[in-house]
């Protein structure tokens, strides 16, 4: 695992911002022999990068014409060729995922010979055929939870990224006991300032902490950063992230939700682009009265590190690893199936891995993300589900870059670095891994 982020790597480079989705062709059709824009190129962005680069999606500019994406080509192409854009952090020696929205080597070829040959647009009256891109979706709606008013985010030039967390109770019509979340779906009220959404899940034993969080601060809503806040430490239901349609969770399994409950919807806004216009998103979930097998999002951690001891980031250091492992089955009872994972650090992350170090020595490679960034954080359904046992640890390790050359900047001045160690604010650091999980065999 490199210490250096890519993207300090890159220096001075320009990048595109997010991922990549009446024209003046460059020449004609029949005086191209390579790729062009039309039949080749026109097929890749329309299936990898529109979610986000379209008139009303989180990206600073569109690629839905061949005047757009022959304008920004060149950098397209540095972006694709860093592994950069599209987003999509995983690496692909560590695991398959469901929906992997990467390039393949073909696609990026592609690009990369459209580019050098001067981008011809080609014919546009005889376009490539579609690319079959892999598509989830929830496939039943029981209950729409949405913010009771438009919030307008409260940003500044200097910091153009808020979080905000709403409460939204689960109706007593349709939670009136014991129930189970079997499906998920966030759905942005304006696709131009949610960059994200994060759902987690309070009981009706921690609902009055927020509710109490949310009357202590003016408005709908309140600050929250990383996860929920509140010392209760919500578990987390779904999220979601440009071009995500909503997923059912495994068939036979769900996470189990009572009467007198809520959900505390964390929506990350970035107006870099749009600038701060108003937002009324909303969750939307299957629910089932009986499940085969009980689900849990668990998040994983060293719960040293959580009362602040073992997990110090040094100011100055370019590369601080933490690493735990522990035998999950003895927290859950027994063999389990893990379907999921994702990953959770702060804005000093750098890498991280989660693993299982098998019983007979074995090391299988969950989730691994070797440039982490905090703004494109993400869980990634395994293609193949792993049975865990009783002997096999699970390891979480995660990597910091605390240098000078890696901290935020303050009113145009940046800060000098200073020692971290974990903590819910912005400028603490944590690590930690989330994995849907449910017992027995998969």
């Amino acid at each position: 695992m490199r210490s250096l982020p890519l993207r300090a790597a890159l220096g001075s480079v320009p990048l595109l911002l997010v991922a990549c989705g009446g024209d003046s062709p460059s020449a004609t059709p029949d005086a191209v022999s390579g790729p062009t824009y039309y039949q080749d190129v026109k097929p890749i962005v329309d299936a990898k990068c529109v979610s986000c680069h379209n008139p009303d999606g989180i990206a600073p500019f569109g690629l839905t014409t061949y005047a757009e994406v022959e304008e920004v080509g060149p950098v397209a192409q540095l972006n694709i060729e860093h592994g950069l854009m599209p987003p999509w952090p995983p690496n692909a020696e560590c695991n398959e995922y469901v929906a992997d929205r990467s390039l393949t080597e073909a696609q990026k070829a592609t690009f990369a010979a459209w580019v050098e040959a001067g981008m011809p647009a080609g014919d546009p009256a005889a376009p490539g055929d579609p690319i079959d891109v892999e598509q989830v979706g929830l496939s039943r709606v029981d209950v729409a939870l949405e913010m009771p008013q438009a919030y307008m985010p409260q940003t500044t030039a200097d910091y153009p990224d808020e979080y905000r967390c709403f409460v939204l109770p689960f109706p007593t019509d349709v939670v009136d006991g014991t129930k189970y979340i079997t499906g998920f779906r966030a759905v942005p009220g304006n696709p131009k300032v949610v960059h994200h959404v994060i759902a987690f899940y309070a009981g009706p034993g921690q609902l009055a902490e927020y509710q109490q969080l949310d009357a202590a601060e003016d408005g709908d809503g309140y600050t929250c950063f990383g996860a929920a806040g509140g010392s209760g430490r919500p578990a987390m239901i779904g999220g979601w992230a440009p071009g995500g349609l909503g997923y059912d969770f495994p068939t036979g399994t769900g996470l189990e939700i009572e009467a007198g409950s809520a959900v505390i919807m964390q929506v990350h806004y970035n107006v870099i682009e749009a600038g701060a216009e108003p937002d009324r998103s909303s969750v939307e979930m299957k629910i089932d009265d009986t499940v085969e097998r009980v689900a849990q999002v668990q998040p994983w951690t060293n719960p040293q590190w959580v009362e602040g001891n073992g997990m110090t980031i040094p100011a100055g250091e370019a590369d601080v690893m933490h690493a735990f492992e522990f035998d999950p089955t003895l927290v859950l009872g027994g063999e389990f199936t893990l379907f999921t994972a994702s990953m959770h650090q702060h804005n000093l992350g750098s890498a991280n891995r989660a693993s299982l170090v098998r019983a007979d020595g074995g090391d299988e490679c969950l989730l691994q993300i070797d440039d982490w960034n905090f703004h494109w954080q993400g869980s990634y359904a395994l293609r193949q589900p792993t049975q865990v046992r009783p002997g096999d640890k699970l390891r979480v390790e995660c990597h910091w870059d605390n240098s000078p050359q890696n901290q935020p900047s303050v009113g145009g001045e940046q800060m000098p670095p200073r020692t971290v160690s974990w903590g819910e604010g912005t400028g603490d650091e944590m690590c930690i891994g989330f994995f849907y999980v449910a017992p027995g065999a998969p």
